[in-house]
């Protein structure tokens, strides 16, 4: 289990790398977005509409609460509406966040998957796992960018944390 300012850490550097997605995908036309390729969802606005659900639909689960249907990736959402689902999310989930413990995360959850069947596992654990799903789409997503001719985006945390070294 980790501590609740790592938690913090990690969640910023999610909220980081999903800008830097969104900022590298703003200038694509509707045709570059939507080219089909054997990846994930499919196609790059159909990964970032994943992540955004996949935060979302975790948001809902930490919470405790039944989950809203899961959205449907062939929406033509505009790059920037997308950011400001993101943005949603996100101010929701920084409220949550801000009201756990250490001792809130060790706690049992149970909640249903997307196909209904029943889990049960601890915040902590289901806390990595809405982390780790969106750091696996967004390797997608840059494959995917490289693909339509988009310039390289560099989403490694390290890259995010460090900082140049002073030489004396």
């Amino acid at each position: 289990m980790f501590h609740v300012d790592s938690l913090h850490d990690f969640l910023r550097y999610n909220d980081w790398a999903n800008d830097c997605l969104l900022q590298a995908s703003v200038a694509f036309s509707d045709v570059q977005l939507d080219q089909p390729f054997d990846v994930g969802p499919g196609s790059l606005r159909r990964i970032l509409i994943h992540i955004w659900a996949g935060e979302q639909t975790w948001l809902q689960r930490w919470r405790g609460r039944a989950e809203t249907p899961w959205p449907n990736e062939t929406e033509k959402v505009p790059i920037a509406d997308l950011a400001q689902r993101f943005a949603g999310v996100r101010t929701e989930r920084t409220a949550f966040i801000g009201a756990l413990s250490h001792a809130s995360l060790s706690a049992e959850i149970t909640y249903r998957d997307s196909k209904g069947s029943l889990f049960r596992a601890t915040l902590s654990d289901m806390l990595m796992q809405g982390i780790i799903h969106s750091i696996h789409h967004r390797a997608q997503s840059v494959n995917v960018i490289r693909r339509v001719g988009g310039a390289i985006v560099d989403l490694d945390y390290m890259y995010w944390v460090r900082k140049p070294a002073i030489v004396e």
